[in-house]
Order: structure tokens, then sequence, then C-alpha cells
């Protein structure tokens, strides 16, 4: 898994309300991309939408898909729906040919 270039959000420079955002538009992201940190867009004061970096939301989504894996494999585990690692083995035998 790739680790975060992600920065801690500042408050004063990383708060935009929507049309500061509309009229600095490519300034805004031409900093995120140098920065990496998010930028937070407000609407009528409170927070509407999170900018981020493209590389960031993959990496945040791939964490999501691995970590509803790991809950699908924890479930499975408790239900009973499990293999052996001979079962495994031999079932791959079978499919592949005999690694060793």
């Amino acid at each position: 898994m790739r680790t975060s270039k992600a920065r801690s959000i500042q408050v004063a420079e990383d708060i935009l309300a929507v049309s500061e955002f509309k009229t600095h538009a490519s300034k805004v992201l031409n900093t995120i991309r140098k920065n990496w940190r998010p930028v937070i867009i407000t609407q009528n004061g409170k927070p509407a939408g999170v900018l981020i970096m493209p590389e960031e939301f993959d990496r945040y989504r791939e964490r999501e898909e691995f970590i509803a894996a790991v809950g699908e494999g924890r479930k499975d585990a408790v239900e009973g729906r499990i293999h052996s690692v001979k079962s495994v083995e031999s079932q791959m035998d079978k499919r592949f040919g005999k690694l060793k």
C-alpha cells in the first residue's frame, strides 16, 4: 500500500468560500499540487466539499476496499467458510501443477 504525502490542513490557508474558489480555481489547484494539503470549500459558511490530489483519492479508495475485503474475510471465518492450507495447496496443485 502506498504512503500518503498529504499534510495537515492549515486553517488560515486551506479553507475557502466557494466564491473564492470559483475566482481562483487554477491557483488553488496548483497550490494543492505543490503542498499536498487538502482544501475545504465552504458554502454559506459551512463545509461543502474537500479538494484533494487524485493520488490521495485513489489511496483512500484502495484503503476502503482493503478494509472491506478484510471485513468480508473475517465474516467468512466466523461463519465457517474457510479452507485448510492443505486443501488450498491441493486445489492449486490440481489446477496449476505441483510447485515443489
